[in-house]
C-alpha cells in the first residue's frame, strides 16, 4: 500500500502510553506503532505525557484552575474535565479544517462527540472506530454529520447495536503477538484488566476459590470505594494476590504463565482485549458469555459460562485448563493479530482515499 499521512485520533482521557489503562489506550498504541513500522507517516493527537515515540502531538486538555472552579454558580455546569476535553476536540477539528492538506485519512478512536459531529467540516475522509455500545452523545453526532465519515466497529456484537443508527465495518481489534508471546502456563489464574464495578473482579475471586485455584489481579485501581468494599476483604487468606499495575511486558509474563485467564465482565463487553492476550499468550480463558466475548472465546481456546453464574464461572475454569495451549495460541495467531487487525484498517484506508481504485 502506498504511503499515507494518517491523522490518528485518541480518546484523550488517559495517556497513550505503559502501563495503559484499559484495551483502548492498548490498541490505539499498537496501531500508531505499527502504521509506522509499514512506513505510513502518523500523527498521534493524545492527552499530555502520551509516549513521545508514537509520533503524539499532545492536545491542550486543560482543567480550570481550583479558583476558577470554586467561582463557578451553576451547580448545573458540566464538570472540569468535560469543557476541557470539549475545548481540545473542537481545537484539533478546527485545525484539522485549516490545515485539510496534511493528512490523507482521519481515524478517529476517541469516545467523543465532536471529531464525529464535525467530519462534514474536513476536506479529507474521516474514519471512526466505535469502541462502546451506542451512546448517546455519539449517536447524536452521528445523526448531526449528514452523511459525512465512514465506521468501523470493534465487534460484530458492536456492529449490530450500531446497526439502527449507522452502518458500520467489523474489524476485530488485534493483539501484538511479538509483545504477548506463548507461555509456559502455570497453577495459577490470573483476571487483568480495570479494577471497576462493571469488570466485577470479586466474582473472579469468589469463582476461584470454589475452583480450588489460587488467583493473581493486575489492573489499575479507578474506582477507590469499590476496590475497598468488594475486593481488599477478598484479598485474605493468601490464595489472591494483587499484583498492581503492571507493564506490558509484566503482565505478558504473567498471563502466559498463567493456567486460565478469567473475565468477569458485568456489563456488555464491546470487545475484550484481555481475553484476546490471553489467548495469544496461549492462555484459554474462562469468561462470561456477555457481548463480544462469545465471539472471542471459541471452544478451542475457552469456555463459557452464563453472565453471573459464579459456580458455572468455576466450573468452566476448571475445564478451560485441559485445553492444548498450543492450538489457544494458534486462534489468536489466525483470528486476533494485530497483523490482521491493521491489514484491515489498510484496505479501509485505501478504500477512502482511492475509492474508485478500491472498487
Amino acid at each position: 500500500m502506498r504511503r499515507l499521512r494518517i491523522c490518528l485520533i485518541a480518546n484523550c482521557r488517559f495517556p497513550i502510553r505503559e502501563p495503559f489503562v484499559g484495551g483502548l489506550e492498548s490498541m490505539t498504541a499498537h496501531l500508531a506503532r505499527e502504521l509506522v513500522r509499514r512506513g505510513h507517516d502518523v500523527t498521534l493527537f493524545a492527552a499530555p505525557g502520551s509516549d513521545p515515540r508514537l509520533g503524539v502531538t499532545e492536545m491542550p486538555v486543560e482543567l480550570l484552575a481550583t479558583k476558577q472552579l470554586e467561582s463557578r454558580w451553576d451547580t448545573h455546569a458540566p464538570p472540569a474535565v468535560h469543557m476541557a476535553e470539549h475545548h481540545a476536540y473542537l481545537a484539533l477539528m478546527l485545525d484539522l479544517a485549516d490545515a485539510h492538506s496534511h493528512f490523507d485519512v482521519v481515524h478517529n478512536n476517541s469516545l467523543h462527540h465532536l471529531p464525529v459531529a464535525m467530519a462534514r467540516s474536513l476536506h479529507i475522509p474521516v474514519l471512526t472506530t466505535l469502541h462502546t455500545p451506542p451512546l448517546w452523545w455519539l449517536e447524536s453526532a452521528i445523526r448531526l454529520r449528514r452523511g459525512a465519515g465512514s465506521f468501523v466497529a470493534v465487534s460484530d456484537f458492536t456492529t449490530r447495536a450500531w446497526s439502527p443508527v449507522v452502518p458500520c465495518t467489523t474489524i476485530l481489534n488485534g493483539v501484538d503477538l511479538v509483545r504477548w508471546p506463548i507461555g509456559p502456563g502455570g497453577p495459577n489464574a490470573v483476571w487483568s484488566g480495570r479494577i471497576v464495578p462493571e469488570k466485577a473482579p470479586h466474582e473472579a475471586i469468589d469463582a476461584v476459590r470454589l475452583a480450588g485455584m489460587r488467583l493473581i489481579l493486575a489492573g489499575p485501581i479507578l474506582d477507590d470505594a469499590y476496590f475497598q468494599q468488594y475486593i481488599a476483604p477478598r484479598l485474605h487468606g493468601g490464595d489472591v494476590t494483587y499484583a498492581g499495575h503492571l507493564s506490558q511486558r509484566e503482565l505478558a509474563e504473567l498471563v502466559g504463565s498463567s493456567a486460565v485467564a478469567v473475565a468477569t465482565p458485568a456489563w456488555d463487553e464491546p470487545y475484550g482485549l484481555v481475553a484476546a492476550e490471553a489467548m495469544s499468550c496461549g492462555t484459554p480463558v474462562a469468561a462470561y458469555a456477555r457481548g463480544a466475548l462469545p465471539e472471542l472465546v471459541t471452544e478451542f481456546a475457552g469456555r463459557l459460562a452464563t453472565p453471573g453464574d459464579v459456580p458455572m464461572l468455576a466450573a468452566a475454569m476448571k475445564l478451560a485448563t485441559g485445553l492444548e495451549r498450543s492450538a489457544v495460541r494458534d486462534h489468536a495467531v489466525t483470528h486476533l493479530s494485530l497483523k490482521r487487525m491493521v491489514d484491515d484498517y489498510e484496505r479501509i484506508y485505501a478504500g477512502l482515499t482511492h475509492p474508485k481504485v478500491a472498487a
